[in-house]
């Protein structure tokens, strides 16, 4: 039967649409995603445990990334669009590998964040997420449901930045191939972070984006460092040639993630959440002993109101706290805390470069 539909945009309402959209799907089984090549490897990370059982038994289940090296988990002739991610690995291992994505041939990467704040898991620790674009399952299954249409090319790699190897990496990549419709952009993701924030100094979540696209979505790993609520910080938009002022301001950290009321739940203690379009998975409390700060995970994205901009955006997010003068009255603190996030976005290429990310000694987590 002849179609149309390309087979991009799924959702409910057309998902029993026909699509002449070829299905193809890469991991350590079929390192091409070519189309009958999947469970041939003779050698792998599981040959001694399937050699009773020979070819097509599981051979190859998952990689290993040698010492300060990067692999090619994928390198994809379009058109097409990548439709799911899956990975796995031990969460240590979550701040020192470095994901990038590159579309069309060019020479700097659309996607750089390190492979667990990519899929809202910054802190090495795991927990579950149940948003829409992005899902972390028992026990630290990544899942990424972004669509990221390409028309030439799509490369994935993945460096290791630590000088051992490391061993274990699973990975599912699963794409379509089909034509690209002219007004589809590309997807990015950037990666920052300061530790810490210097006082008074306003936290930049992205900044330098050229062209037009829409802004999809913000996860943040933070780390306070001070007693008393966090929260209080307004997010802001600087859409196309914005000036000193913003053209959309928040009203404080808890309300852009969606929350209310310093996320407080009875008895006086944080309450996690994950939700389709916004998400506080994770609150990692001090034990009294090794863990001595309280560490959240939080998430927000604009699935269903994007942020859209025609020539330049940047986004900051204020660190404000609350203090107790020795009068015993309550002022505004601006926080020193350690804060990480990922920004992420549609455009039309060419993007900006992005900042050089750090050595692996400023990404881990301390």
């Amino acid at each position: 039967m002849s179609s149309t539909y390309n087979g991009l945009g799924l959702n409910l309402g057309n998902l029993a649409r026909i699509s002449n959209a070829e299905t193809r799907s890469i991991s350590a089984e079929n390192f091409t995603g070519a189309k009958g090549k999947g469970g041939m490897a003779t050698e792998g990370t599981g040959a001694q445990s399937a050699r009773e059982l020979g070819v097509g038994w599981k051979v190859s289940p998952c990689i290993s990334v040698d010492g300060s090296s990067t692999v090619t988990l994928a390198d994809i002739t379009g058109p097409g669009a990548i439709q799911q991610l899956w990975f796995t690995i031990l969460p240590k291992y979550w701040r020192a590998l470095i994901l990038r994505i590159y579309w069309d041939g060019e020479g700097t990467p659309s996607v750089e964040v390190p492979l667990g704040d990519f899929f809202c898991m910054g802190w090495g620790v795991r927990a579950n997420v149940t948003s829409l674009p992005v899902a972390v399952n028992p026990a630290g299954g990544l899942n990424c449901y972004w669509e990221m249409p390409f028309r030439r090319q799509a490369m994935i790699t993945l460096e290791n930045l630590l000088p051992d190897p490391i061993e274990g990496f699973f990975y599912q990549i699963n794409y379509t191939l089909t034509t690209v419709e002219e007004d589809r952009a590309y997807f990015h993701a950037q990666f920052r972070r300061s530790n810490p924030l210097p006082y008074k100094q306003v936290y930049t979540i992205v900044d330098g984006i050229q062209g037009q696209g829409h802004f999809v979505g913000v996860y943040m790993a933070w780390g306070v460092n001070n007693n008393l609520w966090w929260g209080e910080g307004e997010i802001k938009f600087y859409l196309d040639g914005d000036g000193e002022y913003p053209t959309i301001c928040g009203t404080g950290a808890e309300d852009y993630f969606g929350g209310a009321w310093g996320f407080e739940q009875p008895a006086g203690r944080y309450g996690e959440f994950s939700s389709p379009f916004s998400g506080m998975p994770q609150v990692i409390r001090p034990d009294g002993l090794n863990s001595a700060n309280t560490r959240f995970g939080l998430y927000r994205w604009h699935v269903m109101d994007p942020i859209r901009f025609k020539q330049d955006l940047r986004v900051t997010m204020q660190a404000l706290g609350w203090r107790m003068t020795l009068e015993g009255k309550p002022r505004y603190l601006a926080l020193q805390d350690d804060i990480a996030s990922t920004a992420f976005w549609y455009q039309i290429e060419p993007h900006a470069v992005f900042p050089t990310l750090p050595a692996f000694e400023y990404l881990e987590v301390i």
